[in-house]
């Protein structure tokens, strides 16, 4: 499949709803609108296409950005590649789908980890600070947990809302998987007060961290 035939299929999956949904989000103009699950679906017809993802990638459009994060391959991108793809974002969903799909998956991810979390670009901090929230759950041998804290503790408050909600998830993950840092994890949280008053859906959790690590915890009990 080739980027015109790609992006005009795309632009048929446009939808007006989900377009202003995305910008009321922070999205800018360079997109469609085309809704999660359309975009999962043709991502399945096409499969892996490296070449037609970074394709798709530089046009900076946010649906084919989303595209190609399903159907490029982590292994495929050298660790420069992949800083130069998450400095570039401009869009927190983009953000989101690239640290999961890609970032996360990539076997460079603990040396980017620690090159992207001091970055000024708060697009590779936010995704230094989700690969820390992973390593916290998934391999914390070698963290300073305390260390974290204090970070958290004295940055969180000020840091810029794309850095700010990965550091939060930091928090939160040393709160729930780590009693012996819980109390200070939930006194941090009460402390700084990010995202107390977040709106929240019906049947969603708070992204606030007292709220969220004790409903965590609670159904570990």
């Amino acid at each position: 499949m080739k980027l015109k035939e790609t992006l005009l299929q795309l632009e048929a999956l446009s939808d007006e709803k989900m377009r202003a949904q995305n910008i009321r989000q922070g999205s800018g103009d360079n997109q469609f609108g085309v809704r999660l699950g359309k975009i999962r679906k043709l991502a399945k017809q096409i499969k892996t296409n490296n070449a037609l993802g970074m394709e798709l990638w530089a046009t900076s459009n946010i649906d084919a950005r989303m595209l190609a994060i399903l159907i490029i391959q982590p292994k495929s991108l050298s660790a420069d590649e992949l800083s130069d793809m998450v400095e570039s974002i401009d869009f927190s969903r983009v953000a989101d789908w690239l640290n999961a799909y890609i970032v996360k998956k990539h076997a460079d991810k603990e040396m980017l980890r620690i090159q992207w979390i001091d970055k000024n670009n708060p697009w590779l901090a936010r995704a230094g600070w989700f690969l820390t929230a992973e390593r916290v759950v998934k391999q914390p041998d070698g963290l300073e947990l305390s260390a974290l804290l204090d970070r958290i503790e004295s940055e969180m408050d000020e840091a810029v809302p794309e850095v700010q909600w990965t550091m939060n998830m930091t928090l939160v993950e040393i709160g729930i998987h780590f009693s012996n840092h819980r109390k200070r994890a939930l006194a941090i949280g009460e402390k700084l007060g990010v995202y107390r008053d977040y709106p929240i859906v019906k049947g969603c959790t708070s992204p606030f961290a007292p709220i969220w690590i004790n409903e965590m915890v609670s159904r570990q009990n």
